[in-house]
């Protein structure tokens, strides 16, 4: 993952619906970091690596979606306090990445 965050996407009050074979999970923006190449995100349940999901982002300013595939590179945590899940993405198109960039800039007041 990136060194260069972009930003969270709290103050968006976005839906962030993240799912693979076995488990979709409805994410408050709260619980997600968007960076350059992916995101990180607190989850109830563990993840393997190299488990591959699908992202979608809901925004409520424009009405749009985003959605992209990723691989989880890692997944720490236990339990009791949960996991710190980071995924990054794969084959993001250059409309995709576009629009991710500007719901990232957006909340950063760019």
């Amino acid at each position: 993952m990136s060194a260069k965050k972009l930003g969270s996407l709290d103050s968006l009050q976005q839906k962030v619906t993240i799912g693979s074979r076995q488990v979709s999970l409805d994410l408050s923006a709260e619980s997600i970091s968007v960076h350059k190449s992916g995101i990180e995100f607190r989850s109830p349940t563990p993840f393997n690596e190299w488990t591959e999901m699908t992202v979608a982002i809901s925004s409520p300013h424009d009405g749009g979606n985003l959605q992209c595939s990723g691989v989880v590179i890692a997944c720490s945590g236990n339990k009791h306090t949960g996991y710190r899940v980071s995924l990054v993405f794969t084959n993001v198109s250059k409309q995709a990445q576009a629009r991710l960039n500007t719901m990232a800039s957006s909340q950063l007041g760019l």
